[in-house]
């Protein structure tokens, strides 16, 4: 699991100057601001992300120079011995992302990010299977990242969900089940539900995810992973 020096080390040795550094505001890890306009997120449970200007080579230059290894599922007495993994998916929306993540580290839960997985040869489909065993829950930020409607009919157009998180969010069921998996949707009434397939947890925002922590607790709550409730 990398930490800041490390990250620093590697950025300062490809010619990246570090303009910044500081704690982050949930106080979960450092913030690197870059001179050339990234932002290197460090957690202290080992993971980072690469947000600002142009990021995608920063992100490909540290997951080339890092190996990244699935978050130790924490054991809780509480909890029957078992992880607190729980896998999350998003697409476009870096703030909702990181909104998420913050969130669930302060519920002492391990978020897990299928992009910060080392690939190892698999496909998306065994790199789910590979960490299912241990993922307790799974969180998909359903967020108005594309438009769409049917053909031959613009006047339904409407906001939708990236078609990546549409795939991961299918794979999610059919592995976790129903009741282990809780999609996010933002403003609900601009955007189209990825499936009508009747069950599925669905929770509404309008702007930011802390909007709906009690609910997004409870569901996690009634799946065994104990959540303090007066605690939020």
């Amino acid at each position: 699991m990398p930490t800041v020096e490390e990250i620093r080390r590697i950025l300062e040795g490809n010619g990246y100057n570090v303009q910044e550094e500081k704690r982050l505001r949930n106080d979960t890890g450092h913030q690197l601001r870059l001179t050339t306009g990234q932002v290197v997120n460090v957690f202290d449970k080992g993971t980072y992300n690469v947000q600002g200007k142009n990021p995608d080579p920063i992100k490909e230059l540290l997951d080339r120079e890092t190996q990244i290894a699935l978050p130790e599922p924490r054991v809780q007495s509480h909890d029957g011995g078992q992880g607190r993994v729980v896998f999350v998916v998003y697409g476009h929306d870096r703030e909702a992302r990181n909104e998420l993540e913050a969130m669930l580290r302060r519920w002492e839960l391990e978020p897990l990010f299928l992009d910060q997985l080392p690939s190892e040869g698999m496909t998306l489909i065994e790199k789910l299977e590979a960490f299912t065993g241990q993922v307790r829950f799974g969180v998909v930020l359903a967020t108005p990242d594309d438009e769409g409607h049917r053909a031959g009919h613009p006047d339904e157009k409407m906001y939708r969900a990236r078609q990546n998180v549409v795939l991961e969010l299918g794979m999610l069921l059919a592995l976790l089940g129903r009741s282990k998996v809780a999609i996010l949707i933002k403003n609900p009434d601009e955007m189209e539900r990825p499936s009508d397939i009747q069950g599925l947890i669905y929770i509404h925002y309008k702007e930011r995810v802390e909007e709906v922590k009690l609910q997004l607790a409870k569901e996690m709550n009634a799946q065994g992973l104990i959540i303090n409730l007066d605690r939020l």
